[in-house]
């Protein structure tokens, strides 16, 4: 691909013939692969998925016999072999700046914002979409997301980020996720942010038919008392958390929709199951509240499959978010830049690329 690629895609679009050919996306970090099956609904072939977890990796591959998936720590990762994608998108390790962790942020060992950066200086993409947990977006990181923002600048992308809500584009919970885009210049111009959904899904009428999969009595009550959008899905990691529904506040919220927060069931309630029972949610359940599909499948057993389901990205919410950097990437819509202009800058620390260090001193403009 490469510059080929782009002066084809600029070639069609000028004759008003459209793209004849999908655009390319390599996925790092794509765990269960909820951003990539959002990429693929959105119009972006899978070039490749790098994932480290071979239980994600086998999910991947039985999911989509004819993805390149990659079982690879991204730290061993060379861009180069990807030169000229059009798309780099990647669900970076999320605990580094969680709430519900000690928020070290870059200097958590977990922290790959360095090496993401690294693989988008060799491959090149045209536009980049890296995805967090929300609470990147805090003021305690505001260096550290404008030292990203200004390096990204220094490659020839306009990047800017916003958090969205999940709940606000067909996914049943809540979820804010923090989201960073950014595009070469030729096609930063044509970005704008996906537009929210009117209408909001409620956690019952979304699992009535799997919470009465097994005749359990007491579910039409149950889905007139879950009439709301769940809290966020908690999928915990190798180090903490087990196959449950988040911490206490998440289990209390949890509870005044009619579920067992405290773990995950291996079936849905049966016929001898108290009507006024608190029934605990399956894997599938939740990987539904995710918005994934209920033919795609997740390996290994119950803890490894829900830890994939619990951290991913929401396949809608990537649709939504790929559909509006594929718009930009087929320069279909000419509008004033969706992002905020960068200005002005104050001088950073040293930013890690690969082996070496180094400093970059910026003048404000």
């Amino acid at each position: 691909k490469g510059s080929k690629v782009e002066s084809k895609r600029d070639e069609e679009v000028s004759n008003g013939r459209g793209i004849e050919m999908r655009p390319a996306a390599l996925e790092l970090c794509a765990g269960g692969g909820g951003q990539a099956l959002g990429l693929e609904m959105a119009g972006f072939d899978c070039a490749a998925t790098v994932e480290i977890d071979p239980n994600a990796c086998q999910t991947l591959k039985a999911n989509r016999p004819g993805w390149n998936v990659i079982e690879r720590d991204i730290r061993n990762l060379e861009g180069s072999g990807f030169k000229g994608m059009d798309l780099l998108a990647a669900g970076v390790p999320c605990p580094p700046f969680s709430i519900a962790g000690k928020q070290h942020g870059p200097d958590d060992e977990r922290d790959l914002f360095p090496t993401a950066m690294r693989i988008i200086e060799e491959a090149a993409p045209s536009a980049i979409l890296l995805e967090n947990v929300p609470g990147f977006a805090s003021a305690r990181f505001a260096h550290y997301r404008d030292l990203i923002l200004y390096r990204l600048h220094q490659l020839g992308y306009c990047a800017g980020w916003r958090v969205l809500n999940a709940s606000e584009f067909g996914v049943p919970q809540l979820r804010p996720r923090f989201l960073l885009v950014g595009l070469k210049t030729p096609y930063s111009e044509f970005f704008e942010w996906p537009t929210p959904v009117k209408t909001r899904l409620a956690v019952g009428p979304v699992l009535e038919d799997l919470m009465g999969a097994n005749g359990w009595p007491g579910t039409a009550s149950w889905v007139r008392r879950a009439n709301g959008i769940a809290p966020t899905i908690v999928g915990g990691s190798k180090k903490h958390g087990g196959p449950d529904l988040g911490p206490t506040r998440a289990r209390q919220q949890w509870r005044t929709l009619g579920v067992d927060g405290l773990g995950v069931a291996d079936a849905p309630p049966g016929e001898d199951y108290p009507e006024e029972g608190l029934p605990r949610l399956t894997v599938r359940m939740v990987a539904r509240l995710q918005s994934f599909p209920d033919d795609w499948e997740f390996a290994g057993r119950k803890t490894a499959a829900y830890r994939q389901v619990g951290n991913a990205f929401p396949p809608l919410v990537a649709r939504a978010v790929g559909t509006s950097i594929l718009n930009a990437l087929n320069k279909q819509k000419r509008i004033s830049r969706g992002f905020e202009p960068i200005t002005k800058f104050l001088p950073f620390e040293a930013w890690e690329l690969g082996s070496s260090w180094r400093e970059t001193r910026v003048q404000s403009s």
